[in-house]
């Protein structure tokens, strides 16, 4: 059975978040709701939606073979004292799980932590959401594709 590197890189990304960010985020001082990959909705847990997209190889990667993936991570926090807070750590959870397991646990040859978006609502306390985008840029060589 052949398994698609789309489906790998989307399932290792989901166990990362579920697990090691999780476990990251339980160290830290301040009680920070965890990530859940369900379709709940509450204060006590955040569901990220994660894209994953073909992006623009560099000529060095066209003539290596190597493919690249554009992928995001993002979810709304409800606008708390907290809000601004919780959007930081998240994103740094995420930097120090990528930092530890670069390579998404052999499923890539390399990922690489490319930015972070953080929106506050344009008014603050009135119902509106905090939204937070990370980015990630995944390379897998070719040969990598054969299950």
């Amino acid at each position: 059975m052949i398994e698609f590197i789309e489906i790998k890189i989307l399932e290792k990304v989901r166990e990362l978040l579920n697990e090691r960010v999780n476990e990251a985020l339980n160290d830290w001082q301040n009680i920070v709701p965890l990530f859940e990959l369900s379709e709940f909705k509450g204060r006590c847990a955040v569901v990220p939606k994660i894209n994953l997209a073909f992006c623009e190889r560099t000529e060095k990667e066209r003539i290596v073979f190597l493919d690249a993936y554009s992928l995001s991570i993002s979810f709304n926090l409800q606008d708390t004292e907290e809000s601004e807070l919780y959007c930081y750590a998240y994103s740094n959870a995420v930097k120090k799980v990528i930092r530890e397991n670069p390579t998404l646990g052999g499923v890539a040859d390399r990922v690489l932590f490319t930015g972070e978006k953080i929106t506050p609502p344009k008014v603050a306390h009135c119902g509106m959401d905090w939204e937070v985008v990370i980015s990630l840029r995944i390379t897998i060589e070719e040969t990598n594709y054969v299950s």
